[in-house]
């Protein structure tokens, strides 16, 4: 229940709009990606990929440092 709890207030935050930071584990914000014209591999006709807004996480400085054994 706490885990769902947590879980769900980065997501209302992040659908807000704002940024989202656990000291020692990392951030996370919203990204806005423009629209493009992409590719279809198994045709390559043209395809149009819609611009769209997605979560960003960027891993703190002490997480990096364990997961890389330092």
């Amino acid at each position: 229940m706490a885990v769902g709890t947590v879980f769900g207030a980065i997501s209302d935050a992040l659908v807000g709009g704002e940024r989202i930071e656990i000291r020692g584990f990392g951030s996370f914000a919203p990204r806005d990606y423009e629209g493009y014209v992409g590719r279809n591999p198994k045709t390559g006709s043209s395809v149009e990929v819609a611009s769209k807004r997605l979560p960003f996480f960027r891993v703190g400085k002490e997480l990096r440092e364990i997961v890389d054994g330092a």
